[in-house]
Protein backbone atom coordinates (compact mmCIF):
# COMPACT_ATOMS: atom_id res chain seq x y z
CA UNK A 1 0.00 0.00 0.00
CA UNK A 2 1.05 3.51 -0.90
CA UNK A 3 0.98 6.20 1.53
CA UNK A 4 0.08 8.86 -1.56
CA UNK A 5 -3.23 8.58 -2.88
CA UNK A 6 -3.59 10.49 -6.66
CA UNK A 7 -5.55 13.21 -6.19
CA UNK A 8 -8.70 13.58 -8.13
CA UNK A 9 -8.59 16.75 -10.92
CA UNK A 10 -11.70 18.83 -10.97
CA UNK A 11 -12.96 22.11 -11.68
CA UNK A 12 -10.93 24.70 -10.12
CA UNK A 13 -12.68 27.14 -7.48
CA UNK A 14 -14.21 29.92 -9.24
CA UNK A 15 -11.87 33.33 -8.26
CA UNK A 16 -13.54 35.75 -6.04
CA UNK A 17 -10.65 37.95 -5.73
CA UNK A 18 -12.49 40.70 -8.16
CA UNK A 19 -15.97 40.80 -6.78
CA UNK A 20 -15.70 43.58 -4.29
CA UNK A 21 -13.78 45.35 -7.07
CA UNK A 22 -17.29 44.85 -9.37
CA UNK A 23 -19.57 45.48 -6.73
CA UNK A 24 -17.78 48.82 -6.02
CA UNK A 25 -17.86 49.64 -9.86
CA UNK A 26 -21.69 49.10 -9.88
CA UNK A 27 -22.71 50.93 -7.28
CA UNK A 28 -20.51 53.66 -7.99
CA UNK A 29 -22.51 53.61 -11.28
CA UNK A 30 -25.58 53.65 -9.94
CA UNK A 31 -24.58 56.47 -7.70
CA UNK A 32 -23.57 58.76 -10.63
CA UNK A 33 -26.25 57.73 -12.78
CA UNK A 34 -29.41 58.54 -10.03
CA UNK A 35 -31.51 61.31 -10.11
CA UNK A 36 -33.07 62.26 -6.98
CA UNK A 37 -36.67 63.58 -7.02
CA UNK A 38 -36.15 67.61 -7.18
CA UNK A 39 -40.06 68.23 -5.84
CA UNK A 40 -41.36 67.53 -2.35
CA UNK A 41 -45.16 66.95 -2.78
CA UNK A 42 -47.18 69.20 -0.47
CA UNK A 43 -50.27 67.70 -2.12
CA UNK A 44 -52.03 64.16 -2.30
CA UNK A 45 -50.18 62.23 -5.42
CA UNK A 46 -52.97 63.23 -7.85
CA UNK A 47 -55.36 61.45 -9.34
CA UNK A 48 -54.79 61.86 -13.06
CA UNK A 49 -57.82 61.49 -15.77
CA UNK A 50 -57.88 58.80 -18.03
CA UNK A 51 -57.42 59.09 -21.49
CA UNK A 52 -57.04 57.01 -24.48
CA UNK A 53 -54.37 58.43 -26.23
CA UNK A 54 -51.54 59.06 -24.64
CA UNK A 55 -47.28 60.75 -25.57
CA UNK A 56 -44.49 60.74 -23.20
CA UNK A 57 -42.85 63.95 -22.80
CA UNK A 58 -39.34 64.41 -24.57
CA UNK A 59 -36.19 66.56 -23.23
CA UNK A 60 -37.38 66.21 -19.62
CA UNK A 61 -35.00 68.49 -18.34
CA UNK A 62 -37.25 71.40 -20.27
CA UNK A 63 -40.34 70.78 -18.74
CA UNK A 64 -42.13 72.62 -15.93
CA UNK A 65 -44.50 71.00 -13.59
CA UNK A 66 -47.64 72.54 -12.06
CA UNK A 67 -49.74 70.35 -9.72
CA UNK A 68 -53.09 70.70 -8.68
CA UNK A 69 -54.79 68.60 -6.03
CA UNK A 70 -55.83 68.49 -2.32
CA UNK A 71 -53.07 69.69 -0.15
CA UNK A 72 -51.83 67.40 2.35
CA UNK A 73 -51.52 69.55 5.45
CA UNK A 74 -55.28 71.18 6.03
CA UNK A 75 -52.91 74.39 6.87
CA UNK A 76 -53.95 75.38 3.06
CA UNK A 77 -57.33 74.14 3.46
CA UNK A 78 -59.52 71.30 2.45
CA UNK A 79 -60.37 71.99 -1.20
CA UNK A 80 -58.95 70.55 -4.59
CA UNK A 81 -57.68 73.67 -5.85
CA UNK A 82 -54.36 74.29 -4.83
CA UNK A 83 -51.69 74.53 -6.55
CA UNK A 84 -47.91 73.70 -6.13
CA UNK A 85 -44.88 75.41 -8.01
CA UNK A 86 -41.63 73.83 -6.70
CA UNK A 87 -41.85 72.94 -3.08
CA UNK A 88 -44.85 75.72 -2.09
CA UNK A 89 -47.78 75.91 -2.42
CA UNK A 90 -48.83 79.07 -5.08
CA UNK A 91 -51.27 80.91 -5.66
CA UNK A 92 -52.16 81.41 -9.96
CA UNK A 93 -50.60 84.76 -9.61
CA UNK A 94 -47.09 83.09 -9.09
CA UNK A 95 -47.47 81.09 -12.31
CA UNK A 96 -45.77 83.60 -14.31
CA UNK A 97 -42.69 84.14 -12.25
CA UNK A 98 -42.23 80.44 -12.18
CA UNK A 99 -42.01 79.82 -15.52
CA UNK A 100 -40.09 83.35 -15.86
CA UNK A 101 -37.04 81.51 -13.09
CA UNK A 102 -37.08 78.50 -14.99
CA UNK A 103 -36.63 79.91 -18.25
CA UNK A 104 -33.58 81.57 -16.83
CA UNK A 105 -31.93 78.19 -15.92
CA UNK A 106 -31.47 76.91 -19.77
CA UNK A 107 -30.02 78.37 -22.33
CA UNK A 108 -31.72 80.90 -24.62
CA UNK A 109 -31.65 77.78 -28.10
CA UNK A 110 -33.54 75.52 -25.47
CA UNK A 111 -36.36 78.09 -24.75
CA UNK A 112 -38.83 77.73 -27.82
CA UNK A 113 -38.67 73.90 -26.74
CA UNK A 114 -39.81 74.44 -23.29
CA UNK A 115 -43.05 72.37 -21.84
CA UNK A 116 -45.07 72.84 -18.87
CA UNK A 117 -46.88 70.59 -17.55
CA UNK A 118 -50.07 70.66 -15.89
CA UNK A 119 -51.08 67.49 -13.49
CA UNK A 120 -54.45 67.65 -12.09
CA UNK A 121 -56.50 65.87 -9.78
CA UNK A 122 -59.43 64.76 -11.48
CA UNK A 123 -61.38 66.41 -8.85
CA UNK A 124 -60.02 69.94 -9.39
CA UNK A 125 -61.98 72.81 -10.59
CA UNK A 126 -61.79 73.32 -14.21
CA UNK A 127 -61.80 77.27 -13.21
CA UNK A 128 -58.44 76.68 -11.35
CA UNK A 129 -56.88 75.10 -14.69
CA UNK A 130 -58.22 78.31 -16.69
CA UNK A 131 -56.30 80.60 -14.54
CA UNK A 132 -53.34 79.28 -14.69
CA UNK A 133 -53.31 78.77 -18.85
CA UNK A 134 -54.13 82.77 -19.01
CA UNK A 135 -51.41 83.24 -16.34
CA UNK A 136 -49.29 81.57 -18.86
CA UNK A 137 -50.57 83.21 -21.98
CA UNK A 138 -49.29 85.91 -20.09
CA UNK A 139 -45.80 84.89 -20.76
CA UNK A 140 -45.88 83.09 -23.48
CA UNK A 141 -45.70 80.03 -22.40
CA UNK A 142 -47.80 78.18 -25.03
CA UNK A 143 -46.92 74.87 -24.57
CA UNK A 144 -48.95 73.15 -22.06
CA UNK A 145 -49.24 69.45 -21.45
CA UNK A 146 -51.77 67.84 -19.78
CA UNK A 147 -50.63 64.58 -17.84
CA UNK A 148 -53.24 61.55 -18.06
CA UNK A 149 -53.11 58.01 -17.30
CA UNK A 150 -53.95 55.50 -19.56
CA UNK A 151 -57.22 53.95 -19.77
CA UNK A 152 -57.35 49.94 -19.94
CA UNK A 153 -58.58 48.55 -22.58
Amino acid sequence: MSKFRKKKKGMPAVNTAALPDIVFMLLFFFMVTTTMRETDLKIDNPRLPSASEVKKLEHKSLVSTIYIGKAKDLKYGSSFNRIQLNDKISTADEVPAFIINARSKVSEAEVPFMTTSIKADKESSVGTIIDIRLKLRDVNALKISYSASKTAD
